[in-house]
């Protein structure tokens, strides 16, 4: 590590692993301000489903990118890096630490190492793209850009989804903008713009204490009003179609505002679902280098890792 660069301690992990209240605590021992790295928590109006930081937490500890655009924002990966980095920047020029504080692993990749550099987007294109796959959905061949994309960038295509039209799309349009594919960009650009001096803890509970916190907080989201929160978003106009619209939980409660589901089921997929995806929060930061595991129950390792992290000697394992 090059002790002369501004310090940051990441706190992510996979969902309801604990990382709200731990990163409080960490920022109270250690003159510390948050910066939001989820990526839903950006949004206004969407309180319940984003898990967000309560009233109390905010006041008593800064906090940096919630609430900053409405639903129906195109807010990217790209914009947030610039934004994450502004608010470090001030952060350190009050001579406090940053804490960057969620379980998005693109956006907290895109703060600490920079974003591949692929040019403007192309409305056309994309808009070109997304009908030829509608036609081609129509004519049996759902599967028609993920095959295509299989063609062009392998690598690409095996970790897209081939219902994940959106990221199909990207890929694609990627490759005609830039020239090359995403794969090839990324390796050309190895992420190596990184301006900080990085402690990456990642809370690490046992499996089955995971699973019983995710339906538990599952739960307590529908008790404490997720339903009500999803009716107010659509009377503002924020439709069901929109990006964060289909997140985790406000998809699995629209249909029951529309009549289509009830709230027993939604609660019951929105379970299941969360359980797969923090699954696959795990599996992204097996790939992580420099990752340090901690277990959220175990407070005092998690103040030792910070404070020898910030005394330059680094967390021992």
């Amino acid at each position: 590590m090059t002790l002369d660069l501004p310090p940051v301690v990441v706190v992510t992990g996979p969902t309801a692993s604990g990382k709200t209240s731990v990163a409080i605590e960490l920022c109270d021992a250690f003159l510390g301000e948050v910066v939001n790295a989820d990526s839903m928590q950006v949004y206004r109006f969407m309180d319940i489903g984003t898990a967000k930081p309560n009233v109390e937490d905010r006041a008593r500890i800064p906090h940096h990118l919630i609430d900053i655009v409405n639903p129906d924002a195109d807010y990217s990966a790209g914009r947030y890096a610039v934004d994450a980095r502004r608010a470090a920047a001030e952060i350190h020029g009050r001579g406090r630490i940053v804490f960057l504080v969620g379980g998005t692993g693109l956006y907290i990749r895109a703060f600490l190492d920079g974003l591949i550099d692929v040019g403007g987007a192309d409305p056309v294109l994309r808009e070109s793209l997304e009908l030829e796959q509608a036609e081609a959905a129509d004519a049996g061949n759902p599967g028609l850009l993920h095959q295509r994309l299989a063609q062009i960038d392998p690598e690409a295509a095996q970790k897209i989804h081939p219902n994940d039209q959106r990221r199909l799309v990207r890929a694609l349009e990627i490759r005609s903008v830039a020239g090359a594919s995403a794969s090839e960009l990324r390796d050309r650009h190895s992420f190596s713009d990184r301006p900080y001096r990085v402690l990456h803890l990642a809370l690490d509970p046992d499996k089955d204490e995971l699973d019983r916190r995710i339906d538990r907080r599952c739960a307590d989201m529908v008790q404490a009003g997720l339903l009500r929160e999803v009716r107010a978003l659509r009377r503002r106009g924020y439709t069901s179609q929109l990006r964060p619209m289909r997140a985790i939980g406000y998809r699995h409660i629209n249909p029951v505002v529309d009549g289509s589901d009830t709230l027993a089921n939604a609660t019951l997929a929105m379970q299941r679902d969360t359980r797969r995806f923090a699954k696959r929060q795990r599996t992204w930061l097996r790939a992580v280098p420099e990752v340090v595991y901690v277990d959220p129950s175990r407070v005092g390792r998690l103040h030792e890792a910070v404070g020898e992290f910030l005394d330059g000697a680094g967390p021992r394992k």
